[in-house]
């Protein structure tokens, strides 16, 4: 069982940058693909960003694509989601979430396998 704790989050100026990180621990980090979701107030938690075993394919949801980059260090067991060009439309709590296989499209909720307690990020206009 891995266990996923996010840390990152903040408040930031529209235009302004965060990076999240998402710290593995009790398993084999590198055997799952990582992912990032959001949730805002009053909506349902999307997609945002994967990221494949070795860190070699990434998939991002359009909303993000050009502005967010996803990565990982299995060194170090720990992901990453850099956001930069921050919107307020950006503002939610963060989810880092490990998923079992790579499908090369947007994750779906019922596709992760363990899920981080999630960091709030907001973006002030």
């Amino acid at each position: 069982q891995v266990q996923l704790v996010d840390s990152g989050g903040g408040l930031v100026q529209a235009g302004g940058s965060l990076r999240l990180s998402c710290a593995g621990s009790g398993g084999t980090f590198s055997r799952y693909v990582i992912t990032w979701f959001r949730q805002a107030p009053g909506k349902e938690r999307e997609f945002v960003a994967a990221v494949t075993f070795n860190g070699g394919s990434t998939y991002y949801a359009d909303s993000v694509k050009g502005r967010f980059t996803i990565s990982r260090d299995n060194a170090k067991n720990t992901g990453y989601l850099q956001m930069n060009s921050l919107k307020p439309e950006d503002t939610a709590v963060y989810y880092c979430a490990a998923a079992r296989y790579w499908y090369n499209s947007a994750y779906r909720s019922e596709w992760i396998n363990y899920w981080g307690q999630g960091t709030q990020v907001t973006v002030s206009s």
